[in-house]
């Protein structure tokens, strides 16, 4: 799957909202949205550098990205998060509820998070049988067709052929090209073009 490229963010400010503590030495992009819920909060620690578009979205805890972590452009954190120091975090990626360790490094376009939707998936060796073992359906007997009883309809009905139309002779004028010739008219009004053909 490959990633949208992002958008130019046009808006020239940041937008707090709630209780959110920013260290004078972080880094933050305009676009970017800093949100916290009643009872939540976001704390920004030294050395953070934010990522335009990037939306931090606290609710039921915080939201804390510690010493020199790196959020790339358009990076989505919501509910409560604690990244590690020095993590680096690529663009559009979105963390939901997830803590990260210090200095991980997370490749742009992940979704980290929400445990209740884990999927299970199975490997590419599981479902891959070895050409041996594959059953070939083109081997395998046809079914047997049962024949329809014929029965004595054959003297009652009669088929009527359509009469065959008559060969077209050259010169005659095509049903439709009247209409054609309308539209040609229509999209080249000077008609130069059609009078030379």
């Amino acid at each position: 799957m490959s990633l949208q490229p992002l958008q130019l963010v046009n808006v020239p400010h940041v937008r707090i909202v709630g209780e959110v503590t920013i260290h004078p030495s972080a880094a933050i992009a305009p676009g970017t949205i800093l949100q916290a819920a009643p009872d939540s909060q976001i704390i920004i620690a030294a050395g953070v550098c934010v990522g335009m578009g990037t939306i931090l979205n606290a609710y039921g805890g915080k939201i804390e990205l510690e010493t020199g972590v790196s959020l790339g452009a358009g990076v989505l954190v919501v509910g409560r998060s604690k990244i590690g120091a020095n993590t680096c975090i690529g663009g559009a990626t979105t963390i939901y509820n997830a803590d990260l360790d210090a200095l991980q490094v997370i490749p742009a376009g992940s979704v980290l998070g929400d445990p209740s939707r884990r999927v299970e998936l199975i490997s590419d060796r599981e479902t891959s049988l070895p050409i041996a073992e594959m059953e070939d359906l083109w081997a395998s007997e046809p079914e047997e067709i049962t024949e329809i009883p014929s029965t004595d309809f054959a003297e009652e009905t009669t088929v009527e052929t359509p009469p065959q139309s008559p060969q077209k002779q050259p010169g005659t004028p095509v049903f439709g090209k009247v209409y054609v010739n309308q539209l040609l008219l229509t999209l080249f009004p000077q008609g130069h073009g059609l009078k030379r053909s």
